[in-house]
């Protein structure tokens, strides 16, 4: 299974065109959690890297966005660039992987716990990808690897 096999962090990012959520998960791999939201714009990569080493995350994972029939989204393109671009500047392997209804769920999540639409905006984004992580996490505990790794050049 390649880089996720074993124990260590992985940080998960969502990519979105106003916020970029982040979540990591234990080095053991048992508890993701909320990381960061960053905005969206030319430094957004530098944050990136920069938490990715702050966690120590020996792999990132970008929620890359499919329809439901499994093909990519309408943002797929735009979300595989900026995974290109974030893969260039890390030493870590970067793993793209299905995102599909995790910001859906993210937003179910807030609700239940009495956030309205306003108040959770600035957290949905870092929830949405601990929805990432948490079904990459959940795949390994059945001895699956989802999705694929980008090859840098």
């Amino acid at each position: 299974m390649g880089e996720l096999v074993g124990a260590g962090t992985l940080m998960a990012v969502d990519f979105g065109t106003v916020r970029i959520g982040v979540a990591a998960c234990d080095a053991g791999r048992v508890l993701a959690y909320p990381l960061a939201v960053v905005p969206a714009g030319p430094d957004a990569l530098d944050r990136l890297v920069e938490l990715a080493e702050d966690v120590g995350a020996v792999t990132v994972i970008v929620g890359y966005p499919v329809q439901l029939d499994g093909r990519p989204g309408p943002a797929a393109a735009a979300v595989a660039g900026q995974a290109a671009a974030l893969a260039a500047r890390l030493t870590q392997p970067v793993r793209l992987v299905d995102e599909r209804l995790t910001t859906a769920a993210a937003h179910r999540r807030l609700r239940e716990t009495g956030r309205t639409a306003r108040t959770a905006r600035a957290i949905v984004d870092a929830q949405a990808a601990v929805g990432i992580l948490e079904t990459v996490l959940d795949a390994l505990r059945q001895g699956n690897l989802p999705g694929r790794t980008l090859e840098m050049e």
